[in-house]
């Protein structure tokens, strides 16, 4: 006589084992998917970033929308005394710099922030962009991309870090979230340069 509690073979029992074993196979292969997208888009990154500066940020000559004031890099940074800063490339015609524009506004209310407008127009036309999207950092303009390429800089938006001292920590390029803007520009900040 069979025993009346044990469940039927194939009943619910074994077909949650066999759906667990089912998901465990696919998750090792979404692991491997997962690892392949971090590695092409880490590639695509580095390829993209290949031609930024490294180590002591380049001697820049600047025009700062509204009024169009002559400055440079150094200067804009010595009013920032003892503190990582950051340079965000954008474009008033970018998607993705639009798509952006919030977080490096709340980011411009703990860190300072210095905007490059590329081939976005004169100073005039960035000033307006500027007013009209209530951008709260300054931003210097380079309507031909003369600047963003003496930068290295291909595609926007990027971003670039440097520490208190002036030397290029970190630099992106495509839509970075907030979290890693902060976390790069703590980390130039708080960790000295090796080297």
């Amino acid at each position: 006589m069979a025993d009346s509690t044990a469940p039927p073979p194939g009943g619910p029992g074994r077909k949650a084992a066999q759906r667990l074993r089912a998901w465990a196979r696919g998750w090792k292969s979404h692991l491997l998917t997962l690892a392949l997208v971090w590695l092409v888009v880490t590639a695509v990154d580095a390829w993209r970033l290949r031609d930024l500066p490294r180590g002591p940020a380049p001697a820049t000559a600047l025009v700062l929308a509204p009024h169009g004031q002559a400055t440079t890099l150094q200067d804009w940074r010595a009013q920032h005394p003892g503190r990582a800063v950051a340079l965000h490339f954008w474009a008033e015609w970018c998607a993705i710099c639009r798509i952006e524009e919030p977080t490096v506004a709340a980011l411009s209310a703990d860190w300072p922030v210095l905007g490059i407008a590329m081939q976005s127009g004169d100073v005039a036309q960035v000033a307006r962009v500027q007013q009209q999207r209530g951008h709260p950092w300054p931003t210097a303009v380079d309507p031909r991309g003369q600047l963003s390429a003496d930068w290295g800089v291909r595609s926007v938006p990027a971003l670039v870090v440097m520490d208190a001292s002036g030397r290029v920590r970190f630099a992106t390029s495509g839509y970075t979230p907030g979290w890693s803007m902060r976390l790069r520009l703590w980390w130039a900040q708080t960790v000295p340069a090796w080297g």
